[in-house]
C-alpha cells in the first residue's frame, strides 16, 4: 500500500479517537505514539535535453511573438528561475554584456543567476520590439511582456510555454515553466555541474533540496562513479 494512501487512512483513524476523547468514550488517544509514514520525494519532472532544445528553438523569429516566446524560453532554461522570478524581472536588472540578471526569489531574497549566449542573444533581438511594445503607465520595467505592453503575467508565461510545447511536438501536459527550471537544474548536473552551483543558481536554501536532481539520472552517477573512484573497476 503506498505511503500516501496509510496516511490518509491513518488520519481518518485518528480524526475518530480525537473525537472519542472529546465526547468522553475513551479515556486516552492511542494513535498519539503512532508516526505518520514517510512520503518519498516525488523527482522533478524534466525534459530531455532534445526536446529542451526543440522548444527554445521552435518560435517563429520572424514575428515579434516568436521573438518575445525565443527571449522568455531560452531565459528560462538558461537561468532555471522561477515562474515568479521571470515575471518580476526588471530591464535594470539584466546586464547582455556581463550575462546576468538579478532575480527575486522566496522572501525577496535576489540572487544573481548566470544568462547563457543563447537566452543573452535571444534577449538583445527582443529588446527592439519590446521598446516599442512597452506601455509606459506601468510599475517598473518589465523585460517580457504580453503583446498589448504591459508586464506578462505567470499565467501568460504558463501559455507561452505550453502553445511552443505543442508546436514542437512535446505534451503541453508535460511542460511549464517550472518543469524548464528543473531541466535546467538536471541537464546541469548530468553535465557534471557540482551541487553547490546549482544550488547558487535555483536559490535553494539549503543543499538538500537540490540533492533530489542526483537521483533523477542512476546512469550518471554510476558514470562519474566509475571514472572517480579508485576501486570502481
Amino acid at each position: 500500500m503506498a505511503s500516501s494512501t496509510v496516511g490518509r487512512k491513518l488520519a481518518a483513524i485518528r480524526g475518530l479517537h480525537r473525537f472519542m476523547v472529546t465526547e468522553g468514550l475513551r479515556e486516552a488517544d492511542p494513535t498519539l505514539l503512532l508516526e505518520s509514514p514517510r512520503r518519498p520525494e516525488p523527482f522533478p519532472k524534466a525534459l530531455t535535453v532534445d526536446e529542451a532544445i526543440r522548444l527554445v528553438e521552435i518560435p517563429d523569429l520572424s514575428t515579434v511573438k516568436g521573438r518575445r516566446d525565443s527571449a522568455l524560453l531560452e531565459f528560462l532554461y538558461a537561468t532555471g528561475a522561477r515562474v515568479s522570478e521571470a515575471v518580476g524581472v526588471d530591464m535594470g536588472k539584466v546586464d547582455l554584456e556581463d550575462r546576468v540578471a538579478m532575480v527575486t526569489g522566496k522572501g525577496a531574497r535576489q540572487r544573481l543567476v548566470p544568462i547563457g549566449g543563447k537566452a543573452a542573444t535571444a534577449i538583445a533581438r527582443w529588446l527592439p520590439d519590446r521598446l516599442n511594445l512597452l506601455h509606459r503607465a506601468q510599475h517598473g520595467d518589465p523585460l517580457f511582456l504580453n503583446l498589448r505592453g504591459r508586464r506578462l503575467s505567470r499565467q501568460g508565461m504558463f501559455d507561452v510555454v505550453r502553445a511552443n510545447a505543442l508546436m514542437a511536438g512535446i505534451s503541453a501536459e508535460k511542460v511549464s515553466p517550472h518543469v524548464l527550471r528543473h531541466s535546467c537544474a538536471t541537464h546541469m548536473v548530468e553535465a557534471g555541474a557540482d551541487l553547490r552551483t546549482v544550488q547558487e543558481i535555483l536559490g535553494h536554501a539549503t543543499i538538500s533540496t537540490t540533492q533530489i536532481y542526483t537521483k533523477v539520472s542512476p546512469a550518471h552517477l554510476v558514470e562519474v562513479y566509475v571514472q572517480s573512484h579508485p576501486r570502481s573497476r
